[in-house]
Protein backbone atom coordinates (compact mmCIF):
# COMPACT_ATOMS: atom_id res chain seq x y z
CA UNK A 1 0.00 0.00 0.00
CA UNK A 2 0.94 3.49 -0.66
CA UNK A 3 0.06 6.75 1.78
CA UNK A 4 -0.79 8.95 -1.49
CA UNK A 5 -4.30 10.19 -1.64
CA UNK A 6 -6.34 8.07 -4.42
CA UNK A 7 -7.88 10.19 -7.56
CA UNK A 8 -11.69 9.87 -7.81
CA UNK A 9 -12.97 7.76 -10.17
CA UNK A 10 -16.76 7.35 -11.79
CA UNK A 11 -18.33 5.00 -14.42
CA UNK A 12 -19.20 6.34 -17.49
CA UNK A 13 -20.84 5.06 -20.62
CA UNK A 14 -19.69 6.19 -24.63
CA UNK A 15 -23.38 5.28 -26.16
CA UNK A 16 -26.83 5.41 -24.84
CA UNK A 17 -27.55 1.60 -25.22
CA UNK A 18 -24.62 1.54 -23.13
CA UNK A 19 -25.85 3.48 -19.81
CA UNK A 20 -27.37 0.27 -18.32
CA UNK A 21 -24.60 -1.74 -18.56
CA UNK A 22 -22.82 0.88 -16.73
CA UNK A 23 -25.07 1.28 -14.09
CA UNK A 24 -24.45 -2.35 -13.02
CA UNK A 25 -20.61 -1.66 -13.34
CA UNK A 26 -20.99 0.87 -11.07
CA UNK A 27 -23.28 -0.65 -8.78
CA UNK A 28 -20.46 -3.96 -8.55
CA UNK A 29 -17.18 -1.72 -8.04
CA UNK A 30 -19.34 1.10 -5.64
CA UNK A 31 -18.63 3.57 -7.82
CA UNK A 32 -20.36 6.81 -8.87
CA UNK A 33 -21.96 7.02 -12.12
CA UNK A 34 -21.57 9.93 -13.80
CA UNK A 35 -21.97 11.05 -17.74
CA UNK A 36 -18.96 12.28 -19.42
CA UNK A 37 -19.91 15.54 -19.81
CA UNK A 38 -20.73 16.35 -16.66
CA UNK A 39 -18.40 14.58 -14.60
CA UNK A 40 -16.41 15.90 -11.91
CA UNK A 41 -13.91 12.70 -11.78
CA UNK A 42 -10.64 12.84 -12.25
CA UNK A 43 -10.98 9.18 -14.13
CA UNK A 44 -13.58 7.52 -15.82
CA UNK A 45 -14.20 4.34 -16.39
CA UNK A 46 -15.88 4.14 -19.79
CA UNK A 47 -18.01 1.48 -21.13
CA UNK A 48 -17.69 1.14 -24.66
CA UNK A 49 -18.73 -0.62 -27.78
CA UNK A 50 -15.01 -2.61 -27.91
CA UNK A 51 -15.24 -3.10 -23.97
CA UNK A 52 -14.32 -0.97 -21.20
CA UNK A 53 -10.97 1.73 -21.39
CA UNK A 54 -9.95 4.06 -18.43
CA UNK A 55 -9.66 7.66 -19.51
CA UNK A 56 -8.20 10.78 -17.93
CA UNK A 57 -10.75 14.29 -17.98
CA UNK A 58 -7.74 17.01 -17.55
CA UNK A 59 -7.10 19.23 -19.57
CA UNK A 60 -4.79 17.49 -22.20
CA UNK A 61 -4.92 14.25 -20.75
CA UNK A 62 -3.56 11.02 -22.75
CA UNK A 63 -5.83 8.81 -24.49
CA UNK A 64 -7.68 6.20 -22.90
CA UNK A 65 -6.04 3.08 -21.80
CA UNK A 66 -7.34 -0.72 -22.52
CA UNK A 67 -6.44 -4.27 -22.03
CA UNK A 68 -6.13 -5.30 -25.45
CA UNK A 69 -4.96 -9.04 -26.26
CA UNK A 70 -6.16 -9.65 -29.47
CA UNK A 71 -4.37 -7.34 -31.25
CA UNK A 72 -1.66 -3.86 -31.53
CA UNK A 73 1.15 -4.88 -29.51
CA UNK A 74 0.33 -8.17 -27.51
CA UNK A 75 -0.24 -9.30 -30.88
CA UNK A 76 2.60 -8.67 -32.44
CA UNK A 77 4.93 -9.54 -29.42
CA UNK A 78 3.01 -13.19 -29.53
CA UNK A 79 3.52 -13.34 -33.25
CA UNK A 80 7.33 -12.10 -33.15
CA UNK A 81 8.05 -11.14 -29.48
CA UNK A 82 11.32 -13.91 -29.18
CA UNK A 83 9.93 -16.69 -27.43
CA UNK A 84 11.10 -18.71 -24.70
CA UNK A 85 14.46 -15.99 -24.89
CA UNK A 86 12.10 -13.00 -23.59
CA UNK A 87 13.42 -11.78 -19.96
CA UNK A 88 10.57 -12.52 -18.51
CA UNK A 89 10.57 -15.95 -20.20
CA UNK A 90 14.16 -16.92 -18.45
CA UNK A 91 13.30 -15.15 -15.23
CA UNK A 92 10.27 -17.37 -14.87
CA UNK A 93 12.75 -20.88 -15.73
CA UNK A 94 10.70 -21.85 -19.42
CA UNK A 95 13.39 -23.78 -21.51
CA UNK A 96 12.62 -26.78 -23.72
CA UNK A 97 9.41 -28.77 -22.48
CA UNK A 98 9.49 -27.01 -18.98
CA UNK A 99 6.36 -24.97 -18.30
CA UNK A 100 5.66 -24.02 -14.50
CA UNK A 101 2.86 -23.22 -13.08
CA UNK A 102 3.19 -19.45 -12.94
CA UNK A 103 1.33 -16.47 -10.10
CA UNK A 104 1.88 -13.30 -11.45
CA UNK A 105 1.07 -11.39 -7.62
CA UNK A 106 1.16 -7.96 -9.52
CA UNK A 107 -0.97 -8.29 -12.46
CA UNK A 108 -1.49 -4.99 -13.42
CA UNK A 109 -2.10 -5.02 -17.61
CA UNK A 110 -1.93 -8.92 -17.94
CA UNK A 111 1.27 -8.26 -20.23
CA UNK A 112 3.45 -10.35 -18.48
CA UNK A 113 1.19 -13.25 -18.05
CA UNK A 114 -0.46 -13.24 -21.47
CA UNK A 115 3.33 -13.65 -22.76
CA UNK A 116 3.92 -16.47 -20.12
CA UNK A 117 0.24 -18.17 -21.19
CA UNK A 118 0.87 -17.61 -24.96
CA UNK A 119 4.41 -20.04 -24.63
CA UNK A 120 2.16 -22.85 -22.60
CA UNK A 121 2.24 -21.33 -19.10
CA UNK A 122 -1.08 -21.57 -16.71
CA UNK A 123 -1.03 -18.48 -15.11
CA UNK A 124 -3.05 -17.12 -12.19
CA UNK A 125 -3.22 -13.63 -11.59
CA UNK A 126 -3.98 -11.44 -8.79
CA UNK A 127 -4.69 -7.39 -8.82
CA UNK A 128 -5.59 -5.54 -6.15
CA UNK A 129 -6.73 -2.29 -7.48
CA UNK A 130 -10.28 -3.05 -8.55
CA UNK A 131 -10.63 -0.73 -11.50
CA UNK A 132 -7.63 -2.47 -13.20
CA UNK A 133 -8.89 -5.87 -12.50
CA UNK A 134 -12.00 -4.81 -14.06
CA UNK A 135 -9.80 -3.65 -17.24
CA UNK A 136 -8.14 -7.10 -17.11
CA UNK A 137 -11.23 -8.92 -16.49
CA UNK A 138 -12.81 -7.01 -19.39
CA UNK A 139 -9.59 -8.13 -22.03
CA UNK A 140 -9.99 -11.37 -20.97
CA UNK A 141 -13.22 -11.88 -21.82
CA UNK A 142 -12.67 -10.15 -25.26
CA UNK A 143 -9.72 -12.37 -25.90
CA UNK A 144 -12.07 -15.68 -24.91
CA UNK A 145 -14.83 -14.28 -27.29
CA UNK A 146 -12.35 -13.80 -29.75
CA UNK A 147 -11.96 -17.46 -30.33
CA UNK A 148 -8.46 -19.13 -32.17
CA UNK A 149 -5.31 -18.95 -30.78
CA UNK A 150 -6.07 -16.12 -28.55
CA UNK A 151 -9.00 -17.84 -26.68
CA UNK A 152 -6.69 -20.36 -26.14
CA UNK A 153 -4.26 -18.37 -24.47
CA UNK A 154 -6.88 -16.73 -22.57
CA UNK A 155 -8.49 -19.79 -21.13
CA UNK A 156 -4.39 -20.80 -19.16
CA UNK A 157 -5.18 -16.88 -17.60
CA UNK A 158 -6.82 -17.15 -14.31
CA UNK A 159 -7.85 -13.77 -12.89
CA UNK A 160 -8.40 -13.12 -9.13
CA UNK A 161 -9.15 -9.90 -7.87
CA UNK A 162 -7.71 -9.03 -3.97
CA UNK A 163 -4.50 -8.00 -1.97
CA UNK A 164 -1.61 -10.64 -2.69
CA UNK A 165 -0.47 -10.66 0.25
CA UNK A 166 -3.58 -11.69 2.08
CA UNK A 167 -4.45 -14.51 -0.77
CA UNK A 168 -0.83 -16.04 -0.78
CA UNK A 169 -1.18 -16.04 2.90
CA UNK A 170 -4.18 -17.90 2.46
CA UNK A 171 -3.36 -19.78 -0.38
CA UNK A 172 -5.03 -23.06 -1.06
CA UNK A 173 -5.14 -24.09 -4.62
CA UNK A 174 -1.93 -25.94 -6.27
CA UNK A 175 1.02 -24.41 -5.11
CA UNK A 176 2.99 -22.38 -8.02
CA UNK A 177 6.03 -23.19 -8.90
CA UNK A 178 6.80 -19.75 -9.59
CA UNK A 179 5.23 -16.36 -8.67
CA UNK A 180 6.18 -13.57 -10.54
CA UNK A 181 6.60 -9.69 -8.83
CA UNK A 182 6.29 -6.30 -10.66
CA UNK A 183 5.73 -3.62 -7.97
CA UNK A 184 4.81 -0.35 -9.04
CA UNK A 185 7.93 1.71 -9.88
CA UNK A 186 8.38 5.35 -11.30
CA UNK A 187 8.92 3.71 -15.02
CA UNK A 188 11.81 5.41 -17.24
CA UNK A 189 10.98 3.63 -20.14
CA UNK A 190 9.97 6.81 -22.45
CA UNK A 191 7.60 5.02 -24.92
CA UNK A 192 4.18 7.25 -24.95
CA UNK A 193 2.23 4.18 -23.97
CA UNK A 194 3.99 3.63 -20.80
CA UNK A 195 3.93 7.61 -20.32
CA UNK A 196 0.09 7.43 -20.65
CA UNK A 197 -0.22 4.22 -18.59
CA UNK A 198 1.72 5.68 -15.85
CA UNK A 199 -0.22 8.90 -15.98
CA UNK A 200 -3.33 6.99 -15.27
CA UNK A 201 -2.30 4.31 -12.73
CA UNK A 202 0.05 5.81 -10.83
CA UNK A 203 -2.50 8.72 -9.34
CA UNK A 204 -4.75 5.74 -9.01
CA UNK A 205 -2.52 2.71 -7.62
CA UNK A 206 0.21 4.45 -6.15
CA UNK A 207 3.43 3.01 -5.27
CA UNK A 208 4.01 -0.52 -4.13
CA UNK A 209 5.41 0.42 -0.44
CA UNK A 210 4.57 -2.85 0.82
CA UNK A 211 6.64 -4.88 -1.79
CA UNK A 212 8.75 -5.81 1.14
CA UNK A 213 6.15 -7.77 2.54
CA UNK A 214 4.68 -8.78 -0.30
CA UNK A 215 8.21 -10.80 -1.65
CA UNK A 216 8.48 -11.78 1.70
CA UNK A 217 4.38 -14.10 0.64
CA UNK A 218 5.78 -14.85 -2.38
CA UNK A 219 9.31 -16.47 -0.93
CA UNK A 220 6.60 -18.52 1.87
CA UNK A 221 4.55 -19.64 -0.89
CA UNK A 222 6.59 -20.24 -4.12
CA UNK A 223 7.86 -23.89 -4.24
CA UNK A 224 10.42 -23.07 -6.35
CA UNK A 225 11.43 -19.43 -7.41
CA UNK A 226 10.22 -16.02 -6.96
CA UNK A 227 11.16 -13.41 -9.66
CA UNK A 228 11.16 -10.08 -9.12
CA UNK A 229 10.96 -6.90 -12.09
CA UNK A 230 12.85 -3.96 -10.72
CA UNK A 231 14.30 -0.59 -12.69
CA UNK A 232 17.52 -2.03 -13.95
CA UNK A 233 19.83 0.36 -11.54
CA UNK A 234 17.82 0.10 -9.03
CA UNK A 235 18.31 -1.27 -5.33
CA UNK A 236 16.57 -4.80 -4.88
CA UNK A 237 13.36 -4.75 -2.35
CA UNK A 238 14.40 -5.08 1.22
CA UNK A 239 15.02 -8.74 2.54
CA UNK A 240 17.29 -11.78 1.18
CA UNK A 241 19.58 -10.89 -1.71
CA UNK A 242 18.41 -12.27 -4.61
CA UNK A 243 20.57 -15.44 -5.64
CA UNK A 244 20.35 -14.47 -9.45
CA UNK A 245 19.75 -11.52 -11.83
CA UNK A 246 19.28 -10.87 -15.53
CA UNK A 247 19.29 -7.60 -16.78
CA UNK A 248 17.88 -5.71 -19.99
CA UNK A 249 17.84 -2.11 -21.22
CA UNK A 250 15.67 -0.52 -18.93
CA UNK A 251 14.94 -3.33 -16.38
CA UNK A 252 16.26 -6.46 -14.60
CA UNK A 253 15.11 -9.66 -12.68
CA UNK A 254 16.12 -9.99 -9.34
CA UNK A 255 15.43 -13.76 -9.40
CA UNK A 256 15.26 -16.10 -5.71
CA UNK A 257 15.57 -19.76 -6.18
CA UNK A 258 14.38 -22.08 -3.27
CA UNK A 259 14.72 -25.68 -5.63
CA UNK A 260 15.96 -26.05 -9.25
CA UNK A 261 13.03 -26.26 -11.30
Amino acid sequence: MSDFSPCTVAVSWLLPELEQPARALATHLQLPLQSADTTTAELLLQVGSDGLSLQATAAGAPGAVRVDFVEGALAHRRQFGGGTGQMVARAVGLRGALRPRVLDATAGLGRDAFVLAALGCEVILIERQPVIAALLADGLQRAEQAGGEVAGIAARMHLLQGDAIELMANWSGPIPEVIHLDPMFPHRDKSALVKKEMRLFRPLAGDDLDAPALLAAALQLASHRVAVKRPRKAPAIDGPPPSAQLSGQSSRYDIYGKKKL
